[in-house]
């Protein structure tokens, strides 16, 4: 009855043949999946023994061949009368028929018998993993003094960067003003200090290639994370451009991209604003960087204005001269550039005067000198006489407008007194202080990272 096993051992049969007439007519080339790649060919002229004890000598050469190979286990050899009896296990058909082939080419072999087995999965064996350890402790030995060199080498090339780079610091801390420069410049010189130490132990070690192959590597890493974190990079280089041209400085007020406030620190991610309001505004360097910076404090001259609409039955020079005499007369308005009154435009029912006006602005606070002049214009105007009458407004009534008569008995109108000059107000107000300008408060957490103090102070 045919079964698996007759088939199986029909295919192996099958196999065997065929593998023998490739091998044959191939002499004996081993293929690449099961045959190792330093696996030698048997020998094509046959091999030499000792002619004195033929079957002796013919066992023990065969023996010492076959084992120098290690494809066998439990490997032995009989030799009766010029006849070959190999006995053993191996994992390939190729190193069963290799046996044999070099068991035939010894000068004195009759015939051969082979009873070779080969094993379907691996032999168990710690012969290769204590191979593998006694190879390990060679060369654990051999780079010993290596490692030794490296305790010594690398520690010091270490400390030695940093030496240097405090020295850097120290000699650049008067020319250099930002602390971030300063701690960048260091950090370059310092850097190839400690390449050198590492360079002196590769060389020894004799893994300059290996480090080449690294510095590679590490290059091509070094563009893909950049590509990653492209904004984190843009963001530190902004920062490192922001420091070496310095367009602003701590505590000043500057507008960027549509946001206003004091400069209150600069870190190697974004920019650090306080707005009027008393709010923290974290603007990313690569957006300061690429907008236009409007720096409010960097000239102490700055320039207010604002708006007084008069009566057309006033006389603007009149009106001018007034509006004139009472900025000048202010102490916070500066006299160089002089301020300047003129008429605006002529609106509906006032004619528009706009005043422009120099201030310290290092010293004095915009809005409070604004409100300030606001009231001593107002004053001076009404004292002397100006109107400042309301913006024209149409008034409908839907209903129309009843007219009332005079009559016999109606009584007498009454004349109308004459309106009362208001008192000039007074220079200062409690409202307004001393004008000088206020800075918001800074109650954040002070940041303990070095780089927060990427600018300077004024």
């Amino acid at each position: 009855m045919f079964s698996f096993e007759v088939f199986k051992k029909i295919s192996a049969a099958l196999f065997l043949s065929a593998t023998m007439i490739v091998l044959s007519a191939a002499a004996f080339a081993q293929t690449a999946d099961n045959t190792p790649e330093d696996a030698p060919s048997a020998p094509e002229q046959q091999v030499e023994i000792d002619q004195i004890a033929p079957d002796t000598a013919i066992k023990q050469r065969i023996e010492s061949i076959l084992t120098a190979t290690g494809w066998y286990s439990g490997l032995r050899a009989a030799v009766d009368e010029g006849v070959v009896f190999l006995d053993g296990t191996t994992q390939s058909d190729v190193h069963r028929t290799w046996a044999r082939d070099l068991a035939q080419k010894t000068s004195g072999v009759v015939a051969v018998v082979n009873r070779i087995t080969v094993v379907d999965g691996p032999v168990w064996s710690l012969a290769p993993a204590l191979s593998e350890l006694e190879r390990l402790a060679e060369n654990t030995i051999t780079i010993l003094p290596l490692l030794l060199l490296a305790l010594f080498v690398l520690p010091l090339a270490w400390y030695s960067a940093g030496l240097v780079a405090r020295l850097v610091r120290w000699l650049l801390k008067e020319r250099i003003g930002s602390p971030f420069l300063r701690q960048v410049v260091a950090r370059a010189i310092a850097f190839p200090v400690f390449l050198l130490g590492l360079y002196i132990v590769l060389q020894v070690a004799g893994l300059t290639q290996l480090a080449l192959s690294l510095v590679g590597g590490a290059g091509v890493i070094g563009i893909v994370i950049g590509f990653a974190f492209r904004d984190i990079a843009e963001n530190f280089l902004s920062s490192l451009i922001l420091s070496v041209r310095r367009p602003f400085q701590r505590g000043d007020y500057i507008s960027v991209a549509g946001l206003s406030g004091t400069v209150k620190s600069m870190t190697t991610r974004s920019t650090l604003l306080t707005s009027a309001e008393g709010n923290e505004i974290h603007i990313p360097n690569s957006t300061v960087f690429k907008n236009v910076i409007e720096n409010f404090t960097s000239s102490p001259d700055r320039r207010g204005e604002f708006v007084v609409g008069i009566g057309y039955d006033a006389g603007i020079a009149e009106a001018q001269g007034i509006i004139l005499n009472a900025l000048q007369e202010h102490d916070a308005v500066l006299s160089d550039p002089e301020p300047m009154v003129l008429v605006d435009a002529l609106g509906a029912a006032t004619v528009n005067i706009r005043t422009y006006y120099w201030f310290d602005g290092h010293m004095i606070s915009a809005i409070k000198l604004k409100s300030a002049l606001l009231r001593a214009v107002k004053s001076a105007l009404t004292v002397n006489g100006i109107s400042m009458p309301d913006e024209a407004r149409e008034v409908i009534f839907p209903e129309g407008v009843r007219i009332l008569q005079d009559t016999p008995d109606a009584p007498a109108p009454q004349k109308q007194q004459q309106p009362v000059l208001p008192q000039p107000e007074p220079v200062a107000s409690a409202a307004e202080g001393d004008l000088l300008t206020d800075e918001p408060v800074d109650n954040s957490p002070k940041s303990e990272e070095p780089e927060s103090d990427l600018l300077g102070e004024r």
